[in-house]
């Protein structure tokens, strides 16, 4: 590949392979661009002329990138990036967010508390950012932050990366889940005892072990696990017309039994609490579509532990 000057590359170029990255398909990125899939494709080959490799190959399910291409996207989105601030600082209050997304890493438990509020406070601070919510957990945050495939993040921890600044919103509980036909009239707790005899069923990534086998262990209990699920939002389709009963934190099981007929019942076990926190990469730390979101979390997130912890 012969030497190439940035004078003679068309900047446009790096949205189009921005949306290509990101869509997977030379479609779904034209409509994003709003121009033709023909201008994408000539835009494609351009690029490839560019820097010399493939960059997406043609798959069963559209486009996959190359590694030059997993390779290019941290830097080029970087670069749009510092673009899209440089053009905010010419109207730091502007008012119109159009064009712009967020994408905020977080588990669905957070998803399902907070995510219809957060839909709502963004729009009114930000009118016209996209709100994308990606499924992130403590283990990969951090590296989900450093490869840019997320914004910002939501989590119980994993921030203890350099580049990346954290903040802590409040704590973390749990509540026991249940269908209320398998309680007695007017029951509103269960005994040790009780808890321990109904079937259960685990939320947790490994599908074997979870904090409820922890505690009951430290006070020579076990229990009996009849299934387990990676996702909180499965929960209501799980337990209603059974006995069984699923431990979730607190948030996400308040929301759960909100709209769908379950009911939310303190846990009889002496569960630890567990920091909620929000994490970012420090250097986007002044764009004001993040900082927009930012706030909306703080409001959304922030309020809601400290109102649901009492």
């Amino acid at each position: 590949m012969s030497q190439m000057n940035i004078i003679d590359v068309d900047l446009n170029l790096l949205k189009v392979f921005e949306a290509l990255h990101d869509e997977g398909s030379a479609s779904r990125a034209a409509v994003r661009l709003g121009v033709t899939q023909s201008a994408v494709s000539a835009a494609l080959r351009r690029l490839r002329e560019v820097y010399g490799d493939p960059l997406f190959a043609r798959t069963g399910r559209g486009l996959a990138p190359t590694l030059r291409a997993n390779q290019l996207k941290p830097l080029i989105s970087e670069a749009l990036t510092k673009c899209r601030q440089s053009l905010s600082l010419l109207d730091p209050q502007a008012s119109d967010y159009s064009g712009r997304a967020v994408s905020l890493g977080l588990s669905d438990d957070f998803e399902i508390a907070f995510g219809r509020a957060l839909i709502d406070a963004v729009e009114q601070r930000a009118p016209g950012l996209r709100l994308i919510f990606r499924q992130t957990h403590t283990h990969v945050v951090a590296q989900a932050l450093g490869d840019r495939d997320i914004d910002l993040a939501l989590t119980a921890g994993g921030f203890n990366e350099r580049m990346l600044t954290r903040q802590v919103l409040g704590e973390g509980h749990y509540l026991s889940l249940l269908d209320p036909a398998s309680l007695a009239p007017g029951q509103a707790r269960l005994s040790l005892e009780e808890f321990i005899e109904r079937d259960q069923v685990l939320i947790s990534s490994g599908g074997f072990i979870g904090i409820i086998d922890e505690a009951l262990a430290s006070q020579g209990h076990s229990r009996q696990v009849r299934a387990s699920t990676t996702h909180f939002a499965a929960l209501p389709y799980l337990l209603t017309g059974s006995g069984a009963i699923a431990t979730a934190p607190a948030h996400a099981a308040r929301r759960i039994a909100e709209v769908t007929g379950l009911v939310a019942l303190p846990c009889p076990l002496d569960l630890p609490r567990y920091p909620i926190e929000m994490g970012w990469r420090t250097h986007a730390q002044a764009d004001p579509a993040h900082l927009r979101v930012r706030e909306a979390i703080n409001a959304c997130v922030g309020v809601g532990l400290l109102v649901g912890s009492h």
